[in-house]
């Protein structure tokens, strides 16, 4: 179990902001901080991974104290049982796949589940190979077992694979849910993909201005009670167009570029580069504006 009580003072593009986080994660839990950029939720990894100090709070993890403001403790990162993947990889460049593994290695078991770790991430073939001859996605791939390396009790996930294409992503979710479900770390992820959410998360905290709003499944949150369609799609809204009577409305959806028909009623609740969910029952589509 991890408690998590702090605050932090940050500043941000839109002006100084008074953060507090307040959350408790179960063992084994995979999580995902969703929200806006610059609501804080990079800045709440680093706190737990020690790389940030709060101003205030405690956070505990199976009843070690990690930070405790009344009582002076601030374990440094090194003490802190975590594993952190960031989204520039930071690879070692003159060692090699399984090199860059060993190094993270503290302790003879380690090391000797370095192979098993290779496997497990399919790059057995490439365990020789220096990551400047990697692709972007086996890179990542390499972050992401030598962050397991020392069995940490938390993975941090900061937007790991936004900087990837659609396929390479979508093969890396697979990855991160199979190694979750194999090891079962408790994982925290930032990401503001809602079908990376929906597809790795037991549960979802959204964060809006340095606060945590909500905690629920991620299909609580992201489709509305309201609706009772049977084929539900969110995508991004592309363009609203008029074709008298009604108005034409395109989303992209995944990989998909889908157009709907929306009333004047619908359409005015719509706007371009937000997000829509696409409910149809009876091939009669229905669009709800997302956030």
């Amino acid at each position: 179990m991890i408690y998590i009580n702090i605050t932090k003072h940050l500043d941000t593009a839109e002006g100084p902001l008074n953060a507090h986080f307040e959350l408790t994660i179960n063992d084994g839990e995979f999580l995902t901080l969703f929200g806006p950029s610059g609501a804080g939720k990079t800045t709440l990894l680093r706190m737990i991974a020690g790389l940030e100090k709060p101003d205030s709070g405690k956070i505990e993890v199976d009843g070690e104290v990690w930070f405790d403001s009344a009582k002076k403790i601030n374990l440094p990162p090194q003490k802190r049982s975590i594993g952190f993947v960031f989204q520039d990889y930071a690879l070692f460049p003159t060692m090699s796949v399984r090199e860059n593994l060993l190094f993270a290695a503290e302790t003879t078991e380690q090391r000797h589940n370095v192979d098993e770790l290779i496997e497990l991430v399919e790059l057995t073939a490439l365990s020789d190979r220096l990551p400047s001859t990697l692709s972007g996605g086996q890179k990542q791939r390499v972050a992401l077992a030598r962050a397991l390396v020392r069995h940490p009790k938390i993975l941090l996930l900061d937007e790991p694979l936004s900087a990837l294409d659609s396929t390479m992503r979508h093969k890396l979710q697979d990855s991160l849910s199979l190694i979750h479900t194999r090891l079962g770390v408790t994982t925290l992820l930032v990401s503001h993909d809602i079908a990376e959410t929906v597809k790795l998360s037991d549960r979802l905290a959204a964060i809006e201005s340095g606060k945590i709003i909500r905690t629920c499944s991620p299909m609580e949150f992201f489709s509305p009670k309201t609706l009772s369609g049977k084929v539900q799609l969110i995508g991004d809204i592309l363009s609203i167009e008029y074709d008298q009577p009604v108005y034409v409305i395109t989303l992209l959806a995944g990989n998909s570029i889908i157009k709907a028909v929306a009333s004047a009623q619908e359409a005015s609740a719509l706007k371009v580069g937000g997000k829509a969910v696409l409910s149809s029952k009876a091939f009669n589509p229905i669009l709800i504006p997302l956030g």
